[in-house]
Formats: structure tokens, sequence, C-alpha cells
């Protein structure tokens, strides 16, 4: 039975990074992978971005009005791959998870937990409620512990 994975992590923790590396084994082994990208991120456009210089163009570009579900099951991929899952809309979550449960399609999402100030994204949110699978991908803060949340820099100031 395929799953829906939500990995998340704080900025710099090679979400993007990670998910490229699972495409491209999935690829490696003949497999029709399905990228999705929210576009509400405009980093890259219609491309999946890196921090290391690696990126991808994306096969879907998911507005907050796009049934993610019917543009996605006729193309019968082998897995499909969420970039930026925060923003998602929760009904978009539940059409990933349609996808799961009823075409044995894993679905494969990265994302943050939360906004700078702590507060869960729609997509996030919906995704720790449904997701049958979720890890955290850790990265370190530059006092050197782990980091958990992301700030938000304006003008040399820092805010959480």
């Amino acid at each position: 039975m395929a799953k829906l994975y939500f990995r998340y992590g704080a900025m710099n923790s090679g979400k993007s990074t990670a998910l490229l590396q699972v495409a491209h084994n999935y690829e490696e082994r003949g497999m029709n992978v399905v990228l999705v990208k929210a576009a509400l991120d405009s980093k890259g456009g219609k491309n999946v971005t890196t921090r290391i210089g690696i990126d991808r163009e994306v096969d879907l570009l998911a507005d907050q009005d796009m049934d993610v579900y019917a543009q996605i099951r006729t193309s019968k991929p082998s897995c499909v791959l969420v970039d930026e899952a925060q923003f998602l809309t929760e009904a978009q979550v539940d059409q990933l998870f349609k996808l799961t449960v009823d075409h044995n399609i894993p679905v494969i999402c990265f994302g943050l937990r939360t906004d700078f100030q702590t507060e869960l994204f729609p997509g996030s949110r919906r995704l720790f409620a449904l997701a049958h699978s979720i890890e955290e991908l850790k990265t370190i803060c530059r006092c050197g512990k782990k980091a958990m949340f992301n700030g938000r820099k304006v003008d040399d100031n820092v805010y959480i």
C-alpha cells in the first residue's frame, strides 16, 4: 500500500535537494515521477531550486484553485513529489491523500512546518493530520544548535 509522506524541516535542511534525489532514484529505475510545486513559492519560477545549485523544472505548478487530483491521476505516475507543500491548500492535501489511497501512488511532500511566528501553514497542518509517515529533516542554527524555526530578518532585526 502506498503512503502519503510529509518530510519537513527549517530552511536549509535540504528538503528540495532530498526531493530531487528521490526523483533521480525513481527515474533511474525507469519509473515516471510527477514533480509538483506550490505556485505561491516564487523562488525559481517553475523550477525546484536548491542552495547547492541543482534545479529542475516541475511538471505541475499548483495554484490555490487547482485540483491536483484531477491533474495528476490520469498520468498514472509511479510517485508524486511535492516541493513547498506548506503552501498547498487543505483541499489539495486531501486530493494528494486520495491519490495515495485510491490509486496506490506514493506521494512525498516536502515543506516547512511553521511560519516565522511558529504558526502552522494550512498545507502543513493538514499533512500532519493525514500523512502516513512524518519525518523531520534537521539542520543547525548559526549558534550551532538544532534549528527548529525560521526567523524573519528586516533591516538586520530578526523576528521570531
